[in-house]
């Protein structure tokens, strides 16, 4: 029975592969050039700005102050890792390319937001401006603050699903729904501009980076006992939401929410229709 589990996932996944393009047209220019506007900007807000490395924050975080707080509660959440694995989830069986590159990518970034972090550890707002004088939503944070480390997550998840898209309006909501989750970081008051900028570039040339690591280790994407350890992975993340809300408690509701549809998925696809679709198989053998 086992055998026959492990080569109709084997079928799944290659069946799923297959669905998305080895290599997508204008994937790469829209990743590159994506990375290169916000790395322009950044630069040009650290240089041409009236405060440099701090410039522009004050001025958007009190626009952004005039939208619910709850908007960006929901927005910033989508550049956290154990978001990006949740919905990863989702895409995993029927998308297993996406869901592999995405894992690569993800390798990509942590080393270069993570690396950079400490290694620079630049202030953040709270530990530059009096609390009372900017909107601050969520846990106070002072140091480490560039790259944004939920920018960078946001680029990689929408960057490879930018790559992937065939369509032209996908893939501006996909790189408007990473923007907004990067500039979320601004209006909650833990980052920068410039750190937004950098992690929005750094996540998108990861996404790229991510590619062609997938497409150079097709055992991520067709071997079963690979993709179910990763699956796995992604179901602990999924499960973390339930119990944290990352400091953001208007964003409770939907992250458990989102939780429950990824598990739900993942175990409808993986356990439930491969167990129906053998005992049907079975049946039917025995009645001819």
């Amino acid at each position: 029975m086992s055998g026959k589990r492990g080569m109709g996932l084997e079928q799944a996944l290659t069946a799923g592969a297959e669905r998305d393009p080895e290599v997508a047209a204008g994937g790469v220019i829209w990743l590159v050039g994506w990375a290169l506007v916000c790395a322009l900007l950044g630069i040009g807000v650290q240089l041409f700005g009236d405060a440099g490395y701090h410039s522009g924050f004050l001025t958007l975080n009190r626009l952004f102050a005039l939208l619910p707080a709850s908007l960006w509660q929901w927005l910033t959440l989508l550049g956290d890792e154990r978001v990006a694995l949740a919905l990863g989830l989702l895409l995993s069986y029927r998308h297993p390319r996406v869901f592999w590159t995405l894992l690569c990518a993800a390798l990509v970034a942590i080393a270069y937001a993570r690396g950079l972090k400490p290694l620079i550890d630049a202030a953040r707002p709270p530990a530059v401006f009096p609390l009372d004088s900017f909107e601050l939503i969520g846990a106070v944070h002072r140091k480490q603050s560039f790259p944004s480390g939920h920018s960078v997550t946001a680029a990689v998840f929408f960057g490879v699903l930018i790559y992937y898209a065939q369509q032209t309006r996908w893939r501006l909501i996909f790189l408007l729904l990473a923007t907004a989750a990067g500039l979320s970081r601004v209006a909650v008051g833990v980052h920068w501009p410039v750190d937004v900028m950098a992690g929005l570039a750094g996540g998108a040339l990861a996404a790229l980076v991510g590619v062609a690591l997938a497409r150079r280790s097709l055992w991520g994407i067709y071997d079963p006992g690979v993709h179910l350890a990763f699956v796995v992975l992604a179901g602990f993340a999924a499960i973390g939401l339930f119990f944290d809300d990352g400091g953001y408690p208007a964003a409770a509701r939907p992250l458990q929410v989102l939780a429950l549809t990824a598990l739900a998925t993942a175990l409808a696809e993986y356990v439930l229709w491969p167990m129906i679709r053998s005992l049907w198989h079975s049946r039917s053998a025995n009645e001819s």
